[in-house]
């Protein structure tokens, strides 16, 4: 019985981890939808309303950060445009990776680095899923599709 609860309990961590890697992207979305939220329920906007406005803003913070993107040619642009996804994405990481390290490690060090280690990881795959969004350049094909 206890080797069916440590198969699932590592099918779970698993499931988790790759939903932290699939999500890291909407992180700044999340973010601003969360606050917007917050912000109109505070201003009088009631609970439908905030999450409406909160929902609208998160979503116009993701379309406008894919298209900004997808269609900027500077190669500056995008990379500001990444950062500003990847940044609360490795913080979310930090986050998640520091809460399962806690639960397993009694060093504060090694918490420390196993969460850096995890925030770097989900920072790094969250530009990735980035780039990937992007148009190739005219002229160029993908890999798979030669």
């Amino acid at each position: 019985m206890i080797f069916l609860n440590i198969l699932l309990l590592v099918g779970v961590i698993g499931t988790m981890c790759w939903l932290l890697f699939t999500f890291a992207v909407y992180a700044l979305p999340l973010f601003v939808g969360v606050t917007v939220s917050m912000w109109a329920y505070g201003s009088g906007a009631g609970v439908i309303g905030s999450v409406v406005v909160g929902v609208l803003a998160a979503g116009a913070v993701a379309i406008i950060g894919q298209l900004i993107f997808a269609f900027a040619r500077p190669l500056w642009i995008r990379l500001i445009v990444a950062l500003l996804f990847a940044g609360p994405a490795a913080v979310a990481g930090y986050a998640a990776t520091h809460g399962i390290a806690r639960h397993l490690m009694p060093s504060e060090g090694w918490q420390m680095a196993f969460s850096a280690v995890g925030a770097v990881a989900v920072g790094i795959t969250a530009l990735f899923r980035m780039a990937g969004t992007a148009p190739l350049e005219p002229g160029m094909e993908r890999a798979g599709s030669a």
